[in-house]
């Protein structure tokens, strides 16, 4: 198994927790939970792929629907200790964005596009699905509430462009890119980091 896709099953599973766990909040089954899980780890993929004219990723490798099971079952067995973490759980969806934005700019450029789809791209497959997550469980989407979510992934990318034209280049390109995503996005929450609201 290559770095790349340990990043893909991390990233999946970091998204179908923080999906399935907010599933869990509002009374889903666990059927529902699931399918809030999956929708959030492969939504944005998905939307990248289809306006990249390529085969959805998940239709080729079934590895990320178990990989969502073991999230559900993750959460059904711990419950109680995630619940200790409530006020932490934004963690694993910050792990999730940060994973999924690389993923969704190595992709792109391996499609031959250039580096500024790049980045669109790459927020895209780190924030879309948190977009249809968020509809699913009747929330208003995180993306337009007044976090830094979805900034949080253009910088990310920004900092993998800037760090390609440095030299830098393999996992710790692809690691000091999703750092710098989970980075803003935990002190964005932490010092209550957002834009000024449109008025």
């Amino acid at each position: 198994m290559t770095f790349f896709s340990v990043i893909e099953i991390v990233g999946t599973l970091a998204f179908a927790i923080s999906g399935i766990r907010l599933a869990a909040a509002k009374r889903f089954d666990w059927f529902g939970a699931y399918v809030v899980g999956i929708t959030t780890a492969i939504g944005g993929g998905t939307m990248r792929d289809i306006m990249l004219d390529l085969t959805p990723f998940w239709m080729l490798n079934g590895d990320y629907l178990v990989v969502t099971a073991f999230a559900l079952a993750i959460v059904i067995g711990l419950r109680k200790y995630l619940v200790r973490l409530d006020n932490t759980f934004y963690i694993f969806d910050a792990v999730g964005l940060g994973l999924f934005t690389v993923v969704g700019i190595e992709k792109t450029l391996a499609a031959g596009f250039p580096m500024w789809v790049a980045v669109v791209m790459g927020t895209i497959t780190g924030a879309a699905g948190g977009v249809l997550r968020d509809i699913l469980i009747n929330e208003e989407p995180l993306i337009f509430r007044k976090e830094i979510y979805a900034l949080a992934c253009v910088f990310g990318g920004v900092v993998f462009w800037g760090c390609q034209l440095l030299g830098l280049s393999g996992a710790a390109l692809q690691i000091a890119a999703a750092v710098s995503v989970i980075a803003v996005r935990i002190v964005a929450v932490v010092f209550k980091l957002r834009l000024p609201v449109l008025k």
